[in-house]
């Protein structure tokens, strides 16, 4: 073979290999911001709203089962929160680093970074899995002093917090697609899990179809296996279709400089997370001097918040790949574009929230079987809290955009001060020194306060890495 045809072969042979992963940059690359964005964060919405779908079809057919059923799952999401904020936390910090990765074209290490993502994944499962074996009673002692409340909280965590492997694996998965912007496969391994959930939810709370009644317990039964169905899919979809990314332990070396990378990004967010872990514990201890009424009201409340603040969440998640991918490919006119189709329409998500929250809180409510003391206090709630979702969602933007630039700390911050620094110490102020009508005005002082604090940090950040 001549030097010509010798030449001509590897050019052949390089388009065979880098072909489709070329499309797939050049969408983060070259696509219109406006177009880019929506196509990358409505599928994102729509898992999430549909992952956020777990935890409201379980308080829905809970809540026709007991009050108190409903009052033990609101105990046990501070949990739950805070499982999901180490796996959230860890393969987001993976996502941003597998971005940069390819947006600098550096598809091997972006392979190793995700056989180092899954080992830190199933790492932290089994130690969740094992609080989960040993603690669970402890735990659910701390939760309440009430007997039959906590004989239910243990039923409930038992399931959930033991067979955790799932949601940790189906987030690594999604997480994987979402690094080379593949939000539509992504959407749909997260919601063949939710499907199965809704579906097995009724048949294992009530009985129904010939399997035994198991009440709360069913309940979580019925959400391990969703969460187990969406991670064999999402594994499923990455081996056939994601064209950069595959593990592969075959001559894998462990690298601690992924490691580090993927938690300069990811332990701030997981911090953030697990902030509103520790608030819901702790507002759940305030208000359970007040009423188990009030404590089953905050647990729909922020199960219909997250709901409802999902498409802002789509919305910031789209938008790490796309700003880890042009910081690492060095297109700073590119992350302007993206921060000015962004917020704008964060805004406007917001406002649809507002409205939802100010016309509806009674029917929202009425969802969860809500007696007349559910209502008396969670429809002024609603009502209150709502007009903060504005901030929110701004500060949760800020936060995602700083995360792609590779600084999680806007983020841990912001999310600190929203749910905890400022919000806990206020909430058990107004509950004790006003009563139980003041507590959801702590939630405007903490929002307004956190806003402040991102704005100024994000502004910052941008200056400094992408000159505006």
């Amino acid at each position: 073979m001549d030097r010509k045809d010798k030449q001509q072969t590897n050019k052949v042979q390089g388009r065979s290999e880098t072909g489709q992963n070329t499309v797939r940059q050049n969408k983060m690359a070259v696509m219109p911001m406006n177009r880019l964005l929506l196509t990358m964060s409505v599928p994102l919405m729509l898992s999430l709203l549909v992952q956020s779908l777990y935890n409201i079809v379980d308080s829905i057919f809970v809540s026709r089962y007991s009050e108190q059923a409903l009052t033990a799952t609101s105990l046990v999401y501070a949990i739950q929160f805070l499982m999901i904020a180490v796996g959230v936390g860890t393969n987001v910090g993976l996502n941003s680093l597998l971005s940069r990765y390819i947006g600098a074209k550096k598809n091997e290490e972006a392979c190793r970074a995700a056989t180092t993502g899954l080992i830190l994944n199933l790492a932290s499962a089994l130690a969740f899995s094992l609080i989960g074996i040993f603690l669970t009673g402890p735990i659910a002692s701390l939760m309440t002093r009430d007997e039959e409340l906590r004989k239910l909280c243990i039923q409930y965590m038992q399931v959930c917090v033991v067979f955790c492997y799932g949601t940790f694996i189906q987030t690594y998965g999604q997480r994987l697609l979402q690094a080379v912007g593949d939000t539509v496969l992504s959407m749909i391994s997260l919601m063949s899990g939710a499907i199965v959930n809704i579906i097995l939810d009724p048949i294992m709370i009530f009985g129904l179809l010939g399997c035994p009644r198991m009440g709360i317990r069913g309940a979580a039964v019925a959400t391990v296996i969703g969460q187990c169905i969406g991670a064999a899919v999402a594994l499923i979809l990455n081996r056939v279709k994601n064209p950069v990314i595959h593990v592969n332990f075959k001559g894998y070396h462990f690298n601690l400089k992924d490691v580090k990378a993927i938690y300069k990004v990811g332990m701030p967010t997981i911090v953030m997370q697990a902030i509103g872990s520790v608030m819901t514990f702790a507002v759940n201890a305030v208000l359970m001097s007040v009423s188990t009424t009030a404590v089953a009201f905050f647990g729909v409340y922020y199960k219909l918040q997250n709901f409802l603040m999902m498409p802002m969440n789509g919305l910031g998640q789209a938008a790490i790949p796309i700003v880890g991918f042009n910081f690492g490919a060095g297109n700073k006119e590119r992350i302007r574009q993206a921060w000015k189709c962004a917020v704008p329409s964060g805004l406007v998500l917001a406002a649809i929230g507002t409205v939802i929250f100010l016309l509806f809180p009674k029917q929202l409510l009425g969802l969860f079987a809500a007696g007349e003391e559910m209502l008396t206090i969670g429809v002024p709630a609603l009502r209150i809290i709502s007009l903060t979702f504005e901030f929110a969602t701004m500060t949760i933007l800020f936060g995602y955009f700083a995360s792609g630039l590779g600084n999680g700390v806007i983020n841990m911050v912001g999310g600190a001060i929203r749910q905890l620094i400022v919000l806990v110490p206020l909430v058990w102020v107004f509950t004790n020194f006003l009563g139980i009508s003041y507590t959801w005005y702590a939630m405007w002082i903490s929002e307004t306060a956190a806003f402040i604090y991102s704005y100024i940090s994000i502004r910052r950040e941008l200056r400094k890495k992408a000159g505006f």
